[in-house]
């Protein structure tokens, strides 16, 4: 049997699917008696299916609006704070005095930065994570 370039071998497991080069890789484990560290497994498989290997992380899709600071307009801030989350004067006032405190919890983007928006306009500074 006629001993195969690296070239010729990445040749052929470009031919492969995701199945069979998987195959491949649990007999050459068992025949060898290793163990496929994950960054060699996505190195080897990456040439039979670019992209199919490394999953993409989910977007977030939930975000927080953390009130960092009320700025010189505290009031300002309070009304807004009671318009974003209807809580009572009293409570408003309090999360703007313990700041950094979050606002809205768990809302989606567009939410989070009309929010963003209105706290700013206001005079405060604001985060979203």
């Amino acid at each position: 049997m006629a001993k195969l370039s690296q070239d010729e071998l990445l040749a052929q497991f470009e031919e492969m699917t995701l199945i069979e080069l998987s195959d491949f890789v649990k007999k050459f484990e068992e025949k060898f008696d290793v163990e496929a560290a994950a960054p060699a497994a996505a190195v080897v498989a990456a040439p039979g299916a670019p992209g199919a290997v490394a999953e993409a992380e989910p977007e977030q899709d939930e975000f927080d609006v953390v009130l960092t600071g009320a700025g010189d307009k505290k009031i300002q801030v309070i009304k807004v704070v009671r318009e974003l989350t209807s809580l009572g004067l009293k409570e408003a006032k309090e999360l703007v005095d313990g700041t950094p405190k979050p606002v809205l919890e768990k809302v989606a983007k567009d939410a989070a930065d009309k929010a963003k928006e209105s706290l700013e306009g206001a005079g405060a500074s604001v985060e979203v994570k």
